[in-house]
């Protein structure tokens, strides 16, 4: 994967696929590596997809220095620049939805369609996770194995069904993200920055279309934050995927491909 330089920090990206772009934004603590190979293999196939680690992660500078969601959306924005592509469909999930959202508030012109997966708009209008999720987030990281600290977050994007039935594919995923993992200082300014999300009272002014999608059984962030954002967003989009949790892209991927794809062909970007 090769690195461009945005702002003040050198980002690695990845390239797939051709046809009109799409600009993938990963969520808290999370690289790139994090996408479902078989997602972003599917969504190339007539798109050209752009993946990138934010700041903080994978491959990508890790300053340890405050970060802002608005900080990433023009990290984001940059790395459109740096591709000369002017305007791109906008994926974002969990943390990347917050991104996306500040993202199409920053640069509308540049936003052809924003999906928002699994995400909230924050502050009081916001529905928490229950403690219990909230504890697994913040618990220390010092002495554990990396390995374990994967283990431990299954909970907070998997259902326990999905987990004792997929247990082996869980676990092959582990050496891709531990490949270029994200130190614990990184993602404790990553988790600083959620701190800092301030949309919910401009989402109105979101005139770009919007898709609208989540888990139903997503304990990390539930699912009535969506149901929120959705109607904030005048002729938003929503689709709850029974079933499943935080990670729908990848436990759901099918159902999601049946809602995205047509969706993101029904709003192509004027030439």
């Amino acid at each position: 994967m090769p690195k461009i330089r945005v702002g003040d920090v050198n980002l690695n990206y990845d390239v797939a696929g051709k046809g009109e772009p799409l600009l993938m934004i990963m969520g808290l603590g999370a690289s790139s590596a994090q996408w479902d190979p078989e997602l972003v293999a599917e969504l190339a196939r007539t798109l050209r997809v752009i993946t990138f680690d934010n700041r903080g992660t994978g491959q990508s500078d890790k300053p340890d220095a405050p970060y802002s969601i608005e900080m990433f959306a023009d990290d984001a924005a940059g790395v459109l620049d740096q591709l000369d592509i002017p305007r791109a469909h906008i994926f974002g999930v969990s943390m990347g939805g917050m991104i996306a959202q500040e993202f199409a508030l920053r640069h509308p012109k540049r936003t052809a369609t924003l999906t928002l997966g699994c995400t909230t708009a924050g502050g009081t209008h916001s529905v928490p996770p229950p403690p219990e999720s909230l504890k697994i987030l913040i618990a220390p990281r010092e002495g554990v194995s990396p390995e374990d600290v994967i283990r431990r977050g299954w909970p907070l994007g998997h259902t326990p069904k999905y987990i004792a039935e997929h247990r082996d594919v869980l676990e092959a995923t582990i050496p891709r993200l531990l490949k270029y993992p994200t130190p614990p200082y990184a993602f404790q300014r990553q988790l600083e920055a959620t701190y800092t999300l301030k949309t919910f009272g401009r989402l109105p002014q979101i005139k770009a279309p919007t898709l609208v999608v989540t888990g139903a059984e997503d304990v990390l962030i539930p699912a009535k934050n969506s149901e929120i954002i959705a109607e904030q967003i005048s002729g938003a989009k929503l689709h709850i995927i029974p079933g499943v949790g935080h990670a729908f892209m990848s436990d759901a991927r099918e159902e999601f491909m049946k809602v995205f794809v047509p969706f993101v062909k029904s709003n192509p970007i004027a030439s």
